[in-house]
C-alpha cells in the first residue's frame, strides 16, 4: 500500500520543518490571545507543589517535587538535594528529572533526567555526604538497586545491539561493584521483553520480574549478592510481580485465574493462595510488618485492604474522594503512600498500621465527582467520572486511553480547573484495554479486540451528547489512536478532536522508533491476519473525504523518541488534503513526556483555549 507522505518520517527534511513552522504559526493565529489569557490561570494550578516519589532512608525521607518552574529531590521538610533549575544551568538546555533511587543507609542517589523532554536521558550516582558524582551513564539505566557491595541497573538498547548480538530494541540487566561491570541476566531475549527488578525488604533478594509485552510474567529470585543466582520461581501467561520475601516465603501479586487479581505464597514447591481474588481488581499490595496493605481498584478508585500474612481480612480505608492510592515505599515499619484525585495534586500518607497524613496539597472552591455508566455497542457498561463546579454550561472535555493495561483513575490535570471553573465538566472514561477491571478487561481492548475500546468511547461521548453536552474528546500516546480512531469512525458525536503525540499508522508503527514493542499489545502489521484487523481501523488508512470533521488539533514534539512524531504529522497532512478543520502543534522542545514546566504549561494552556474556542 503507497503512503504518500512516507518521506515526513525523516524528520531533518527542511519541507518537514517548514511544514511545522507554517502550522505552529497558523495554529498560534486560531487561538489568537486566549492562549495568552488563560495560561497565568493554568500555571498557578500547574505550579502547586506535587510530590512524585519518595524513599524511605536510615536517615530520613527523600522526596521528588515538581514545583512552579522546577523539579527538586530533598530530604522531606528539609534541605535540597538536587534541583533541575541548577541542571539545566549546568547543561545549558531543558531539564525533567525521570526518577530517583537511594540506598538504605542514605548514602548514596541515582537520578536520571533528559533533555528536552526525551526518553533517553543520563543517570548519575551520586555521594550524598560529599555531593560527589560517582558514575554517569549515558543514555539513562533504569532499576537501579543498591545491595551494599554495588548496584544493579537495566540497560535498554534503542539503537544497535546487545552485548550477546540481539538487535535493538531490548533490555539487559547488569550488575556493577568497584571492579567491573558485567550483563546478568536477559541473554537472547528479544524485542518485546521487559524487566523491573526490586529488593526485597528486608535487603535480602533481589526479586526480578520479566515480562513480554504486557501480558506475561516470569519471576526469578536470588541472594541480592549473588547476581548469576536469580532462579525462576514463577510463570505465568497473566501479568504478575513480586510483593516481598518473609521467612522465605516469596508473596506475588497475579492475574491468575479470572484476572483480577490475587496474593499467593510460594515456598519451594508450595504454592499456597493467600488473598483469593474478589468482585473487584486488586492492584498492588505491600508487606509491612506481619500485615499486606493491598489497593483495590472499585469503578477506577482505590480503596485500602488491611490483611494479615495469612490472608485474614483485617480492615478497609475509604478517601473522601474518589481518588488513585499507590505506595511509594516500605520498609519493615511502614508504608508511604502517594494519593492524588481531580482537586488533589497530592497527599502524603504513612501507614504503620494505622493511616496518617502525612502533608498535602488541594485545590480550593466548589467542585463535585459524579460517577456514571454508558452502554457499549455490544452491551458492556462502561463507567466514567464527571467533574463539575458550580455552574455547569453543558460543555465537556472527555479523555480517554484504553489500553496497555493502564487504568486511568482520578488525577490532577491543572488545565481542566480553569475550564470547570467557568462552567466547563471534565469526564475521564475507564475503557476496554485498561485493567480497571482485571485482566480480561485488558484483553477485551487488545489486538483484534481493539475496536472495543473505540466502541466504549463512542458510547461515552453519545451519553454525553444525549445528555445535552457540547463534547470535546482528547487522548494522548495510545489515547491519541483512541480519539483519532473514533473520530474517523464517527466524528458526529463529538464538536472538537485533541489528539497528542499520538500512534495513527497502524501499518508502520512497527518500523518508528520503538514501536516494535507494542506488537503484542496492537498486532503484528507484517502478519496478514493481523494486518487485517489493523487496517481496518487504522486512522491514517480509514480518513474519509465524504464525512463531516469537526476542529481537530493534533499535537507532539519534535524531540518524542518513543512515539514518532511522523504519525501526527502525516495524519495531519492526509486531513488538510481533504479540507478538514484541521491544526497541527508541534513542540519544538519536548519529547514524549514533556519538557520544563514552563514548556509543558504552555502546551496545556493551548490545549484549553482550543476546547474553549471550538466548544464557545
Amino acid at each position: 500500500m503507497e503512503d504518500p507522505y512516507i518521506w515526513m518520517e525523516n524528520l531533518n527534511d527542511e519541507r518537514v520543518l517548514k511544514l511545522v513552522e507554517e502550522e505552529n504559526k497558523r495554529f498560534r493565529g486560531f487561538i489568537s490571545d486566549l492562549s495568552d489569557e488563560l495560561f497565568p490561570e493554568v500555571w498557578e494550578y500547574y505550579s502547586m507543589p506535587a510530590l512524585s516519589s519518595a524513599r524511605l532512608t536510615d536517615k530520613g525521607v527523600i522526596a521528588m517535587y515538581k514545583e512552579r518552574d522546577r523539579q527538586v529531590i530533598q530530604w522531606l521538610g528539609g534541605e535540597t538535594i538536587l534541583d533541575s533549575k541548577e541542571l539545566e544551568g549546568e547543561l545549558n538546555d531543558e531539564v525533567l528529572l525521570q526518577g530517583f533511587t537511594a540506598d538504605k543507609s542514605g548514602k548514596l542517589l541515582a537520578y536520571s533526567f533528559s533533555i528536552g523532554g526525551a526518553d533517553e536521558g543520563i543517570t548519575r550516582i551520586v555521594d550524598l555526604e560529599t555531593g560527589e558524582i560517582l558514575e554517569e551513564f549515558k543514555p539513562s539505566v533504569w532499576n537501579v538497586t543498591f545491595t551494599g557491595n554495588g548496584y544493579y541497573f537495566s540497560r535498554f538498547y534503542r539503537h544497535g545491539e546487545t552485548p550477546d548480538g540481539v538487535k535493538a530494541p531490548a533490555v539487559r540487566l547488569f550488575f556493577r561493584d568497584e571492579n567491573r561491570e558485567r550483563m546478568v541476566f536477559g541473554k537472547g531475549l528479544g524485542s518485546g521483553y521487559f524487566m523491573g527488578l526490586r529488593k526485597s525488604t528486608d535487603g535480602k533478594w533481589a526479586m526480578l520480574t520479566v515480562t513480554f509485552g504486557w501480558d506475561k510474567a516470569d519471576i526469578y529470585i536470588g541472594p541480592i549478592d549473588a547476581p548469576e543466582s536469580l532462579e525462576k520461581v514463577y510463570s505465568a501467561e497473566v501479568p504478575a510481580e513480586p510483593i516481598d520475601v518473609v521467612n522465605g516465603k516469596l508473596y506475588v501479586l497475579t492475574r491468575e485465574g479470572k484476572g483480577l487479581g490475587k496474593v499467593i505464597a510460594i515456598e519451594g514447591e508450595n504454592v499456597t493462595e493467600v488473598i483469593p481474588e474478589g468482585e473487584f481488581p486488586l492492584e498492588w499490595a505491600v508487606i509491612e510488618g506481619s500485615k499486606i496493605l493491598a489497593g483495590r481498584l472499585v469503578h477506577a478508585s482505590h480503596r485500602l485492604e488491611v490483611y494479615s500474612l495469612n490472608g485474614e481480612k483485617l480492615d478497609e480505608v475509604t478517601f473522601d474522594l474518589p481518588g488513585s492510592v499507590y505506595p511509594l515505599d516500605t520498609d519493615e515499619k511502614r508504608v508511604l503512600l502517594r494519593y492524588e484525585s481531580f482537586t488533589v495534586p497530592y497527599r502524603l500518607y504513612e501507614f504503620d498500621g494505622e493511616l496518617k497524613l502525612v502533608e498535602r496539597q488541594e485545590v480550593e472552591g466548589t467542585f463535585r465527582v459524579e460517577e456514571d455508566f454508558a452502554v457499549s455497542k455490544d452491551g458492556t457498561r462502561i463507567h466514567y467520572f464527571h467533574v463539575k463546579g458550580s455552574k455547569d454550561k453543558k460543555r465537556v472535555w472527555v479523555f480517554g486511553y484504553g489500553g496497555f493495561n493502564i487504568s486511568l483513575t482520578p488525577r490532577f490535570i491543572p488545565q481542566a480547573i480553569p475550564f470547570i471553573k467557568r462552567g466547563g465538566t471534565f469526564a475521564m472514561a475507564n475503557l476496554r484495554g485498561g485493567s480497571e477491571y482485571g485482566e480480561e478487561w485488558h484483553r477485551a481492548g487488545m489486538r483484534e479486540n481493539k475496536g472495543n475500546v473505540f466502541d466504549d468511547f463512542i458510547a461515552v461521548l453519545s451519553k454525553l451528547k444525549g445528555d445535552g453536552y457540547k463534547v470535546a474528546a482528547w487522548g494522548r500516546s495510545n489515547g491519541g489512536l483512541l480519539v483519532s480512531a473514533t473520530l474517523t469512525q464517527r466524528p458526529e458525536v463529538m464538536g472538537a478532536a485533541l489528539i497528542g503525540y499520538p500512534v495513527i499508522d497502524m501499518l508502520r508503527f512497527h518500523k518508528l522508533y520503538i514501536g516494535s514493542v507494542w506488537v503484542p499489545e496492537y498486532g503484528n502489521p507484517d502478519d496478514p491476519k493481523d494486518r487485517e484487523f489493523l487496517l481496518k481501523y487504522s486512522p491514517y488508512h480509514n480518513i474519509d473525504p465524504k464525512k463531516s470533521y469537526p476542529p481537530t488539533l493534533i499535537y507532539t514534539g519534535l524531540h518524542d523518541d518513543r512515539v514518532h512524531p511522523a504519525h501526527a504529522i502525516k495524519f495531519f497532512a492526509k486531513m488538510r488534503e481533504i479540507g478538514a478543520p484541521v491544526y497541527l502543534r508541534v513542540e519544538t522542545k519536548s519529547g514524549h513526556m514533556g519538557a520544563s514546566p514552563e514548556t509543558r504549561a504552555r502546551e496545556l494552556t493551548d490545549l484549553l483555549a482550543f476546547v474553549v474556542k471550538t466548544l464557545g
